[in-house]
């Protein structure tokens, strides 16, 4: 019996997809992955002469190569008897990693209008569209809000977002999809329950960035061709990302918007705070990239109290509190850790508690121990050290993604009450 590859998955998944939701939208980046998600979509009802159609959510970050803009715009325009294009172009918060001031920028804030990098489209759905919106929320809290507007104002009965993220990618995007078994639709792997009859759909999870690349050619799709550029630039398939320029991941290529477009980066660089500095040194140990260097009479724990006297107030206060939870966490909880980086560690006298058993699905065990200067062992991320800290400090990494943290207390709060917020307005308006 022959194997199925990923593309045949795939067109089971979107059978399944059109059979049973009623409501279905894509999640469109311009990038790669949900650009195929999406032609594969288009291909699907066209071929099987379906007649419905799909919605294509694309949130606008403003600031965009060029060559995205002009893709997107190709898209959409191209598709219209197919698709229904929700182009949304919102001032909710975006983390930014390029200054030590701002944890967080806002694309198409009227307070910025006069260095806005573009344009705001004709088309494009603004703050006054959604009530849900709250000058709170975050990039990832507004498209949990969108996925349950659009379901209330189609009254649809099951509504999906189709999400083009690959296990492959990184460790956060397998999370995302494997983090709550018990939240899948109909026990689909390749699915998570968003809010009730909302799900998000992961119909290329399995795929490899060369699948992606092969049914492009194969089908003839049209494609962001700033991947063409990238090729040429010498940037690896695995570092292609079209995504907000100002994010951790995005910092190391940042110096490519001045070379591959020289007027969008002559314009970004007004527009938010450390841009430039972040461009020249991105991809530098002075960045926290690569390898970092301590400085000669510092020990890490010194260089740390010493970034964090460089800060301003608030900012520093958010990193000691950082630290002081984690801490705490290892000394009184314990991070899980495997057998062979116990081993290491007992092999260096390090003082540490082994416990038994943890709640957490995994076969490492929970070690408590205090936190070290730096530990020279390949596995040196899992431990806690002021290195670790020093990194975070260095790459403007706010939310201490680098040491492990998700979202806080108030953080969740703060995202909870947004959500609390739209349930009332949508029960106000029924």
């Amino acid at each position: 019996m022959n194997q199925k590859n990923v593309y045949d998955l795939a067109q089971e998944r979107l059978e399944v997809i059109f059979r049973e939701f009623d409501n279905i939208y894509v999640s469109f980046s311009g990038g790669k992955d949900s650009g195929v998600l999406l032609n594969m979509c288009i291909d699907h009802i066209r071929k099987n002469g379906l007649k419905r159609r799909i919605g294509v959510f694309y949130m606008d970050y403003e600031i965009q190569y060029s060559m995205t803009v002009d893709y997107v715009e190709r898209t959409l325009h191209s598709n219209l008897d197919v698709i229904d294009v929700y182009h949304v172009c919102v001032p909710f918060r975006v983390t930014t990693c390029t200054s030590m001031y701002q944890n967080y920028w806002r694309p198409w804030d009227d307070a910025e209008k006069e260095v806005w990098v573009r344009k705001m489209p004709d088309d494009a759905l603004t703050v006054g569209d959604f009530p849900f919106y709250d000058r709170k929320m975050w990039d990832y809290d507004f498209q949990v809000g969108f996925s349950r507007w659009l379901h209330g104002k189609k009254r649809a009965g099951k509504t999906c977002c189709l999400v083009g993220i690959r296990t492959q990618e990184s460790y956060n995007r397998w999370r995302a999809i494997y983090k709550n078994a018990k939240e899948r639709y109909n026990d689909y792997e390749w699915s998570t329950r968003i809010d009730e009859g909302i799900y998000n759909l992961y119909p290329l999870y399995d795929w490899k960035t060369e699948d992606v690349w092969v049914a492009n050619g194969k089908f003839g799709w049209d494609y962001n061709h700033l991947y063409d550029l990238y090729y040429q630039a010498g940037v690896s398939l695995d570092r292609q990302r079209v995504a907000s320029p100002f994010i951790s991941e995005a910092i190391e290529s940042l110096a490519l918007y001045k070379v591959i477009d020289p007027d969008t980066w002559g314009r970004m660089i007004g527009r938010v705070n450390g841009v430039n500095f972040s461009g020249i040194y991105g991809n530098t140990h002075a960045a926290g990239r690569k390898s970092v260097k301590l400085p000669e009479g510092y020990t890490w724990k010194g260089f740390m109290e010493f970034l964090l006297s460089t800060l301003p107030e608030a900012t520093r206060n958010r990193y000691l509190k950082k630290l002081d939870t984690s801490i705490r966490f290892w000394r009184e909880r314990g991070g899980c850790l495997s057998d062979e980086v116990i081993q290491k560690l007992r092999d260096r006298n390090i003082p540490i508690e082994v416990g038994e058993g943890t709640n957490y699905k995994t076969d490492k065990k929970p070690v408590r121990m205090e936190y070290q200067d730096d530990i020279d062992i390949e596995d040196f991320r899992e431990i806690p050290t002021y290195k670790r800290m020093c990194i975070c400090i260095l790459r403007n990494d706010h939310v201490c993604k680098y040491m492990g943290f998700s979202l806080n207390k108030e953080e969740n709060e703060m995202r909870r009450n947004a959500m609390r917020k739209y349930d009332n307005i949508v029960n106000d308006s029924q």
